[in-house]
């Protein structure tokens, strides 16, 4: 009977996969916002009030960006649907005849496979929700709520664990929650930094659209390793249209500038966050996007990230303590 109630829980757990993402974003978001909060609350906010304050904020801070630079981000995010695909048939000219084309082509059609496969995953996963709307709307009304009293879901979470391992687990939580603030906030500090990077290194070049070029980069620097390497291809494809030495002169910037990231910047931002294994986040990338798709590549770090840190203070640290040190000899 434990053998069959596991099963029916896992089976459970599969087909609610798409809820346990929206819950886990719902965290995430939730985390951002704490991370607002906290300067308030340390001196004597309320919390609603607190909360109140954090998202007005971020709304009038974003209506700002919108109206100061919607429009001209919006007109280079057009121009890319357009260059990017002459860029490509320019690019397929050029190597037309030469061994490379083969290459290029396969590696097309491979992104165009893996690409078609993630935005239908990522709609069975609207679609299991009720739609894109209601799963946005359900996003932010749970970041808000898990914001707004996050004593009351961990009070909860606990109650379901047995009674000797409850105090365990709330520290756990409450290192991984930690973990999971310093780790956000800093992942938000580099891709700031990244796409501010990439815009005034693209402009320079000359390559056009360098403002939504920028967008993008910052934007897929919160994907850990894969997402600076996406980012880089539709640079490269545009720098082609310009020249060949263009081209070389962009994969050169970004070659610095994703060194100047993972070598002094990250390091610099995430001090007081988790530190993870280079090899554990990129199979960590490659798992959650296999189980999960499109969503599960999207948030592999912020999992990896509590994953690693209840891990660590559930299992790892317990079985230092179980272990008891040998008696010294007489």
């Amino acid at each position: 009977m434990i053998a069959l109630a596991l099963v029916v829980v896992a089976l459970m757990l599969w087909k609610l996969i798409g809820l346990l993402i929206l819950i886990f974003g719902a965290l995430v978001g939730a985390c951002v916002l704490q991370t607002g909060m906290t300067p308030l609350l340390r001196l004597g906010f309320p919390r609603w009030l607190a909360l109140s304050t954090v998202i007005i904020t971020l709304t009038v801070a974003l209506g700002l960006i919108s109206w100061a630079f919607g429009a001209r981000v919006s007109s280079e995010l057009e121009s890319l649907t357009t260059l990017l695909p002459e860029a490509w048939n320019q690019l397929q000219e050029t190597l037309e005849g030469t061994p490379l084309a083969p290459l290029v082509n396969d590696a097309a059609e491979r992104a165009g496979s893996v690409l078609g496969n993630g935005i239908s995953q990522v709609g069975m996963v609207v679609v299991s929700m009720g739609g894109g709307v209601v799963s946005l709307f359900a996003l932010i009304v749970g970041m808000v709520y898990f914001a707004a009293q996050p004593g009351v879901y961990r009070r909860g979470l606990l109650l379901l664990a047995p009674v000797k391992s409850r105090q365990r687990l709330g520290e756990a939580l409450d290192e991984s929650g930690k973990a999971l603030r310093f780790w956000l906030g800093g992942q938000l500090v580099a891709m700031v930094v990244t796409g501010l990077l990439v815009g005034v290194s693209m402009w320079l070049l000359g390559v056009p659209a360098p403002i939504g070029l920028g967008l993008i980069a910052g934007l897929l620097d919160f994907v850990p390793l894969v997402g600076p390497l996406i980012a880089a291809i539709p640079a490269l494809l545009l720098a082609f249209t310009v020249s060949p030495q263009t081209t070389l002169f962009v994969l050169i910037a970004y070659t610095i500038i994703q060194q100047i990231e993972g070598n002094v910047l990250q390091p610099l931002v995430q001090q007081r966050a988790v530190s993870l294994p280079p090899a554990m986040l990129l199979f960590s990338l490659f798992a959650a996007s296999t189980l999960f798709g499109v969503a599960g590549l999207i948030l592999a770090a912020p999992l990896t990230v509590v994953a690693f840190v209840l891990i660590n203070r559930l299992y790892v640290t317990r079985e230092e303590d179980v272990q008891e040190p040998t008696p010294p000899r007489r």
